[in-house]
């Protein structure tokens, strides 16, 4: 069963999202040479207390694992869930995922985007762009009438006719009172299949993209994904309400 927000559930939506948004522009402008993923990850955490929120990724538990971050840092070939490290420092040329997930009032607000760090190649500028794009291009597509469907065939063309991969193994995905509600939201799938959409839902719509193949893996700490062939790769979300009319993006900030 997808929920339908009532119009207190969107406003509470709105709040939340725009606490998620806010932290994630905080961290984007604050990546750089020489810094570390575990001072970034503290960052977050300071930025989400400081709205009065909660890290929806800190102790999120899958079996007898807990996430121990409060934020996802994935750098390069790391795709997502990368968890902040004093060893892991940023450099000129990398890529860093950045993924803020928080908790506000019952309600949860998801986003997330990839920061490059120049100079990077134009193999890895070009991976970082299209994902963005594929972003917006499925994005253009949540509303009512169409298919869960119709917003994963459209990522997974525009990406692979720029002669990128998707990652199969994860998804997007319904959110609202809990961080992964229904429905699953694949970046590939065929047109005018799955759930139709309906004003009311809220989505989190987030390609994930590689430079190279589309196989990943799971590390030996239960969490961190990296493409099997250690080649980059980049991601983008947007936490996504289906109106009566055009898709309202819940995480973008207006400034």
């Amino acid at each position: 069963m997808i929920p339908i927000k009532t119009r207190e559930e969107i406003e509470k939506m709105r709040t939340v999202c725009r606490i998620a948004a806010e932290v994630l522009d905080v961290l984007k402008s604050r990546v750089a040479p020489g810094m570390n993923t575990y001072d970034l990850d503290q960052l977050a955490r300071e930025q989400i207390a400081k709205r009065g929120a909660r890290s929806a990724c800190h102790n999120y538990q899958i079996g007898s694992l807990r996430f121990p971050s409060y934020s996802c840092i994935s750098v390069n070939e790391e795709v997502v869930h990368g968890i902040g490290s004093l060893k892991r420092v940023i450099r000129p040329g990398d890529v860093v995922a950045l993924d803020v997930v928080v908790h506000y009032d019952g309600y949860v607000g998801d986003n997330a985007s990839t920061v490059k760090v120049e100079p990077v190649s134009s193999e890895v500028a070009g991976l970082v762009e299209v994902t963005e794009a594929a972003l917006i291009e499925g994005i253009r597509i949540a509303r009512p009438g169409n298919r869960v469907g119709d917003i994963s065939s459209t990522i997974q063309k525009y990406v692979e006719s720029n002669g990128l991969s998707i990652v199969r193994e994860f998804v997007g995905h319904g959110v609202g009172a809990a961080m992964h509600e229904e429905p699953q939201i694949p970046n590939f799938g065929r047109r005018n299949s799955g759930a139709k959409l309906k004003p009311g839902m809220v989505l989190a719509i987030e390609p994930m993209v590689n430079l190279g193949r589309p196989e990943v893996q799971v590390m030996e700490d239960g969490w961190t994904v990296v493409t099997s062939d250690r080649r980059p790769s980049a991601h983008f979300e947007h936490t996504v309400l289906i109106t009566e009319d055009q898709p309202e993006i819940l995480t973008l900030l207006k400034k």
